[in-house]
Parts: C-alpha cells; structure tokens; sequence
C-alpha cells in the first residue's frame, strides 16, 4: 500500500511541476509499453534506451508502467486471443520461423500468444494514450492547479515565511 502511495504522490507531483506536457505524455505512452511487455525482455529495453536518447520524462513512464502493468495483468485473456491469431496466421508462418532463427529476436519472447498480443495491444494504444494523457494534463494544470492556487488555504500557506524559504529553495537547487 506504501509503494502505491508513493507513486501515486510522485505523479501528482510531476504533474504540478514545469515539465511539458509532451514529456509527460511521452511517458504516459512508454508507461504503456513498459507495462503490458514482460519485465526482462528485449523491447522493455528499447523502451528505456528511447527514454534516455529523447526527451521523455522517465518518471512519469515508471509510475505509468507500474498502474499499466495491473492494468495488462487483466487484459491478459484478450492479449492471448489477439496473440494467438496473429501466431496462428499461416501467411505469417515463414516470417515467424525467420524472426525465431536470427540471434537476437527471439529474446523478445514473441513466440508467447500473451506476449504478441500485448504488444500489438499496447503499440495500437499508446498514440491514443499520449494525445489522450496530454489534452488531461492541460485540463488538470488549468482546472485545478489554478482553481487551488487562488484559494483561501493557498494564498494563507504562501505567504507563511517557512514557504517563501522553501520557494527560495527550490530555486537555488531545483
């Protein structure tokens, strides 16, 4: 319950900070990936290697995958649905067979129905998991980071001296 506590305070923390919302959102959709693709396996790994070359907010896609992660353990029967028909397409056999001989590809586990399946799942989402989490950041920092900072508890806790040093704070060392 601690863990869940934590992430979830350290989104709401990422949304009130400065970073963009396409960083945000970026992370959101490789939240996604990361979540519905098995822990130790070749494409969580390039996930992470385009997490570090652009400029995606690596938080936001770990407290993501974590909430995704759950969210896969459920769609795991349709996963294995999607999976199997792909597996299964006899079009697709040689493409497969080859994909399984080259040396690195089969760490990816493709060959699982639960796998394939996620993946493809999880790969057709994440452009609308990205436009979708960027227009709720915009809506959230307006909304409600402004309707906060102009009530009476805000305005009462910023002018306290204990604030301002903070604010000072933050500045110097971010």
């Amino acid at each position: 319950m601690t863990l869940l506590l934590k992430q979830l305070f350290a989104l709401i923390r990422l949304l009130n900070s400065d970073t963009g919302t396409n960083q945000i959102a970026a992370g959101v959709a490789c939240g996604l990936i990361l979540g519905f693709a098995p822990m130790l396996s070749l494409q969580a790994l390039l996930v992470f290697v385009c997490m570090f070359l652009f400029r995606i907010q690596i938080g936001a896609a770990l407290t993501s995958a974590f909430f995704f992660a759950m969210l896969a353990w459920l769609f795991d029967p349709v996963s294995h649905q999607i999976g199997s028909a792909i597996l299964e397409a006899e079009a697709l056999r040689p493409t497969f067979t080859t994909l399984y001989n080259m040396p690195l590809v089969p760490l990816t586990r493709f060959y699982n129905s639960v796998v394939m399946g996620a993946g493809v799942v999880s790969i057709l989402l994440a452009p609308l998991v990205f436009f979708g989490s960027k227009r709720l950041i915009v809506a959230y920092r307006v909304k409600v980071v402004e309707r906060f900072k102009s009530s009476p508890f805000w305005k009462l806790w910023s002018g306290t001296s204990f604030f301002k040093w903070y604010a000072t704070y933050e500045k110097l060392h971010g």
